[in-house]
């Protein structure tokens, strides 16, 4: 089930919503390939391949031990009003975007691709993010009463992305192809500008792009021989799914990293 409120859908035009996070300090660039294959994206997640396209440019994983999990959001009443991913980033927390969580969610339910849904114990969106400005410091702590099962994935907060390194954008949401949602998928890009609130990918032929539904999941890129996450999926610039760039708050940012730190002491980290 994919959002039904416009203010927590998984992409968001940058015209309607504030810009970008504020002038890149390194400079767009034109896309170039990745090279990594798409048939490898899942390998960043742990994971399988199948055969079936995904995300946009991208593949299907399996659900078996990802750190990449589907959040369900639901109001008082116990309707559902959402569904975001999220990523495992110590053993009973979980990253996700500030636009996941409107004011009425009372409770999320988490998804790992098979079982029970396993509820929450507490969750809370970065206090400084904003609809009229989504993709700043749009990101957002989950909290379990009791360890995931999933083998966390490290927060990068040693460097900077860097412009034209490769990335892998993983998430739950929608193959703008089929229209499948609450599909765990794994794709490729590179990085095309970073700013001190925000990164940005493109989508292109040989690029992969995030659709509805996969906000709040990561964009990982390799450091010291593993992936880690630099940025939590937050925005596209247009509502199309295989048009333009993403956008994804940059976990480096000073707010972001002390925000998530003070609430998962514990997180994984490069």
């Amino acid at each position: 089930m994919r959002m039904r409120n416009s203010a927590i859908v998984a992409l968001l035009a940058l015209g309607g919503c504030g810009g970008s996070g504020g002038p890149a300090t390194t400079p767009s660039a034109p896309s170039t390939p990745p090279t990594i294959p798409v048939s490898s994206a899942c390998a960043a997640l742990g994971q399988m391949v199948s055969a079936a396209t995904a995300i946009v440019n991208g593949a299907e994983c399996s659900t078996a031990g990802s750190p990449v999990v589907l959040l369900n959001m639901k109001d008082s009443s116990g309707q559902q009003i959402g569904a975001c991913s999220g990523t495992v980033i110590s053993p009973r927390a979980i990253l996700t975007a500030a636009h996941c969580l409107p004011t009425s969610t009372s409770s999320i339910s988490v998804f790992l691709g098979s079982g029970p849904q396993l509820v929450t114990q507490s969750f809370a969106p970065h206090p400084g993010w904003r609809e009229a400005n989504t993709t700043a410091l749009d990101a957002a702590v989950v909290l379990m009463p009791g360890d995931i099962g999933r083998t966390p994935v490290p927060l990068l907060l040693s460097r900077d992305a860097r412009v034209g390194e490769n990335a892998i954008l993983a998430g739950w949401g929608k193959d703008a192809i089929a229209g499948v949602t609450a599909t765990l998928r794994a794709g490729v890009a590179t990085v095309t500008a970073v700013s001190s609130l925000t990164l940005q990918t493109s989508f292109s032929t040989t690029a992969s792009s995030v659709c509805q539904g996969d906000s709040g999941g990561p964009i990982l890129v390799s450091e010291g021989g593993a992936w880690a996450v630099a940025g939590v999926i937050s925005a596209n610039a247009t509502l199309a799914c295989s048009f333009g760039d993403n956008v994804y708050a940059n976990l480096r940012n000073p707010e972001i990293s002390s925000f998530i730190l003070a609430r998962v002491t514990d997180a994984a980290r490069r």
